[in-house]
């Protein structure tokens, strides 16, 4: 080892530790690898890591081994002993090898003593070319063969490889508090929306050789077999080789293909412009650039010659060079470039383990970037970049002048006809009245010579889209409808063209989704949202909400607040209804979500009423508004379109009086305080409607004051509540209010459960307010999964008596509370799977059926998509095993009516 080894690998260390925080965490947590690092340099301490076994702590070690690897790699990145061409090629290896743990791990579960096999996993993207990023996501397609897949003696082959493909997505993705090991992103799989999240390998293949489209195409360049099942996954790429590589070049998909970048530009403006903020990946000169430069190549003349179908970027460039395809100093130049951005990239992902790609706006961050790599401050890192992006741009952009113009649809139609049956409508004769129409200007939005134009550029995608959709003349209509409703329809139609990911997840939207369909009529920028790719990560918390809102609330007035609050829910619920239509995450995890963004708004607008009503009246010294949640609020698990259950409370001396210029008494205080959060949180205004709040679960009900003291509430609860209200006190969760506040409720809510009860009693009692629900709420029919028998009100019932009566597992999430129930043998085992089921039946239902109407073909194959069943028909069959094992043990619990205690011998 010379003195530079020495030098360089403790200048990475310093480095690291000065100036990524996640690194400096990591080499705290393994401070023995690092040792070895600075001794034995990189590979030798990588050696010495070895990966884990596959046993009950799995999740836990593999993030551990994860952070070992992540800390090494970032040193011989760092120190200059591996170039980037290794970092990402380890990185992926160490992918391919996680993959396979996780996979196995989910076996080992499922069907104990099986090998991994009969399931594939295809990587696509950078880690199909060895170019995984430092902190990336990957983007697999999970193919199965039902054949030979291991499952258990009564399993569907289809509904054991979703089950076992999701345990793996969970033990590689979800983030405990050992971090994860790798982000999924399964949506590049055929038709996402509707599809399960592992495929047979046979209607993979149909797809490809039928139905996909020209960006599939570009990214299965990109593809290997990287873990489980790699003979079945090699089977499966050299079955769909001919779509991949084909010998007669479409130039209509050459096109789409090219113009990716060029809607990049368009719609990523934020990080184009070179400087602080520009973004390394989709910006100008950036390295996607480079690799749609070498893809569209790739595509052209690939399918004739196999030399050039290398799947690296850098093998590709060298490849096409010394074919002759592009020149060599071209080739030279962007290989260099590459490394260079994808370092700095490495750099900027580093820092805080994000999967990021903009440079860092605030100077001191940028400086930070820049020390990492060895310069002295962000300058010196812009100097360096400047000169490769003028560069990679100016040779994509000599592409991009070459690539011939696409033509619209025919107006003829005798032209037109053949195109709209062959794009899915048959017969095509409304869809081509209605494309006349659209011409003819009929619609308000689409009488202006630039309305007309951008309808032209759009045509081409959206007749595809609607075409593909699974009802495409119901489909058509309502696009119609939502066109009609839009004073202009130019900005639309221009997005629409310029994604067409977009226009295709519109068109799911409006055959699946009746309630986003009106969301979008109403405000057709929703669609906006969707563009950046975080709109599909896994839904945020409260906390994370607040900060992204603080920005663009601050300083503004009440009303304009209270619009932005609704614009802001309105985006992300949109945004988390598209995530159930793309099968994007699990609905419970949507519930949880659209829970969390509750809270947020309720927050946000409840501190602004209060800043305003103080302005006024000053405050009640000594006292503060407390707001506890009910029902699906209070147990994280709201749906689209659930109102919101809430007690508003007080403390302090209801006697006190405030301290403003207009003093008011502590009861009329907050009653008035009470009414203007409702008002915040439900009165509809420009931006639409918020929430429908009910407060009737308060004390004395309706009859009762809005608000009382947590005094007043505890008082009541002890002497005169009835047994169903402490039920509804078991989903109950201090949601506003000082941490002391809600401490203090809580303490209220826990001594209360606490109090001893007799089973037979509470039981009576349940079993006779269920009935009077039953009575004024009959079940709509065989799918109203709460009101029917067994359905998820039974279930909540059951649950409730048992935990009044045991003073046990008061936790407000249900699914949580049944997991500690059936743990201490106080719920059947089966109740947690069956009110997953229903949990998840019911998110989705009250999305694609909001009014109770029979779902869609379409629609009912996205439920059972959703909620882990290969199908419909499967679906209602564990549906209905669902609701037996519900009803049988809520008729074990409730008491016998008199009629049968008399049958009884």
């Amino acid at each position: 080892m010379t003195a530079s080894d020495v030098s360089s690998r403790q200048s990475a260390l310093d480095r690291l530790t000065a100036n990524a925080p996640f690194l400096a965490r990591l080499a705290e947590l393994n401070p023995e690898d690092a040792t070895r690092f600075l001794a034995d340099g990189t590979d030798a301490a990588l050696a010495a890591v070895t990966p884990p076994a596959i046993d009950d702590d799995i999740m836990r070690t593999l993030r551990l081994w994860r952070g070992r690897i992540a800390l090494l790699l970032a040193l011989g990145d760092l120190s200059g002993e591996h170039d980037v061409a290794k970092t990402t090629r380890l990185l992926s290896d160490f992918a391919d090898r996680a993959c396979d743990i996780a996979l196995a791990a989910a076996f080992a579960e499922r069907v104990p003593g099986e090998a991994s096999r009969g399931l594939a996993v295809i990587a696509l993207g950078k880690l199909g070319s060895h170019e995984l990023n430092y902190s990336s996501d990957i983007d697999p397609i999970l193919i199965f063969d039902p054949d030979s897949l291991p499952r258990r003696s009564r399993d569907d082959p289809d509904e054991a490889a979703v089950r076992i493909a999701r345990r793996m997505v969970e033990i590689l993705s979800a983030r405990t508090a050992d971090g994860h090991v790798l982000r999924v992103d399964l949506r590049l799989r055929p038709h996402p929306e509707v599809t399960p999240i592992v495929l047979s390998e046979n209607a993979a293949i149909s797809y490809y050789e039928s139905e996909a489209l020209a960006w599939e195409q570009a990214a299965f360049i990109r593809s290997r077999a990287s873990a489980g099942d790699r003979a079945l996954g090699a089977h499966f790429l050299a079955a769909i080789h001919p779509f991949i590589w084909r010998r007669s070049l479409d130039f209509r998909q050459l096109k789409e293909i090219g113009a990716m970048s060029d809607r990049i530009r368009d719609h990523f403006a934020q990080g184009q412009a070179f400087g602080p903020g520009y973004d390394l990946k989709r910006g100008r000169g950036g390295i996607r650039e480079i690799e749609f430069f070498a893809q569209v190549h790739q595509l052209i003349y690939g399918g004739r010659d196999p030399s050039l179908r290398a799947p690296a970027t850098v093998d590709a460039l060298a490849a096409l060079a010394a074919a002759g395809r592009i020149d060599g100093d071209v080739a030279a130049r962007l290989a260099d470039h590459y490394a260079t951005l994808r370092r700095i990239e490495h750099r900027l992902q580093m820092i805080e383990d994000q999967q990021t790609h903009g440079l860092p706006v605030q100077a001191a961050a940028l400086d930070a970037v820049a020390r990492l790599d060895g310069l002295t401050d962000g300058a010196a890192l812009l100097a360096a970049l400047e000169p490769v992006t003028a560069d990679v741009a100016a040779c994509y952009d000599r592409l991009v002048a070459e690539r011939a113009a696409t033509t619209g649809l025919p107006r003829d139609e005798g032209a037109l006809a053949p195109q709209l049956a062959a794009a899915g409508f048959d017969p095509p004769d409304a869809a081509l009245r209605t494309i006349a129409e659209w011409r003819g200007g009929k619609l308000r939005a689409l009488r202006s010579a630039a309305a007309l134009e951008a309808l032209e550029t759009l045509l081409p995608e959206l007749v595809r889209a609607i075409g593909a959709a699974p009802d495409p003349q119901a489909t058509l209509l309502r696009f119609d409808k939502l066109v009609a409703g839009l004073p202009s329809a130019v900005g639309f139609f221009h997005l629409l063209a310029a994604q067409p990911e977009l226009a295709k997840i519109a068109t799911r939207i409006l055959s699946l989704a009746p309630t986003l369909a009106d969301a979008l009529g109403a405000r057709a920028e929703l669609i906006e949202g969707l563009i950046d790719k975080r709109a599909f990560e896994a839904p945020a918390n409260k906390a994370d909400l607040l900060a992204e809102w603080a920005p663009g609330l601050a300083g503004l007035d009440y009303e304009r607040l209270l619009d932005r609050v609704r614009d802001r829910v309105g985006e992300r619920r949109f945004a988390y209804g598209v995530q159930l239509i793309a099968g994007a995450n699990d609905p419970l995890a949507i519930a949880c979500g659209y829970s969390e963004l509750a809270e947020a708004a309720l927050q946000v607008l409840a501190d602004a009423t209060v800043a305003e009503f103080v302005e006024a009246h000053g405050r009640v010294p000594g006292s503060e508004l407390v707001v506890l949640a009910l029902g699906r609020l209070g147990g994280r698990a709201l749906t689209h379109a659930s109102d919101l259950d809430l007690i508003y409370l007080f403390t302090g001396d209801h006697l006190a009086e405030s301290d403003g210029p207009r003093p008011l008494g502590a009861t009329t205080y907050y009653n008035r305080l009470a009414q203007r959060v409702t008002a915040a949180m439900s009165v509809p205004t420009a931006a639409g409607k918020l929430y429908d709040v009910d407060t009737r679960l308060r004390p004395q009900g309706a009859q009762g004051p809005l608000v009382v003291t947590l005094d007043s509430f505890a008082r009541y609860q002890h002497e005169e509540a009835w047994t169903w209200e402490h039920m509804a006190l078991l989903r109950a969760r201090p949601v506003y209010g000082s941490d002391a506040a809600r401490a203090e409720l809580q303490r209220i809510i826990a001594d209360l459960l606490a109090v001893p009860r007799d089973h037979d009693a509470v039981a009576r009692d349940a079993a006779a307010m269920r009935d009077k629900i039953a009575a004024h709420k009959p079940p709509r029919g065989p799918l109203d999964i709460k009101g029917g028998p067994g359905g998820l009100v039974d279930l909540e019932f059951a649950m409730q008596v048992t935990q009044l009566a045991t003073g046990r597992c008061h936790d407000p999430n249900i699914g949580s509370a049944l997991a500690c129930m059936t743990s201490e043998g106080l719920a059947p085992a089966a109740t947690c799977n069956a009110h997953g089921l229903l949990a998840r039946m019911l998110v989705m239902l009250r999305l694609t059926a909001p009014d109770g109407e029979p779902a869609t073909a379409a629609a009912r194959q996205l439920v059972a998509s959703q909620c882990g069943e290969p199908g419909w028909p499967q679906l209602l069959a564990a549906h209905d095993a669902a609701r037996q094992e519900i009803a049988a043990w809520w008729a074990s619990i409730r008491p016998a009516a008199p009629a049968e205690q008399e049958k009884q011998p």
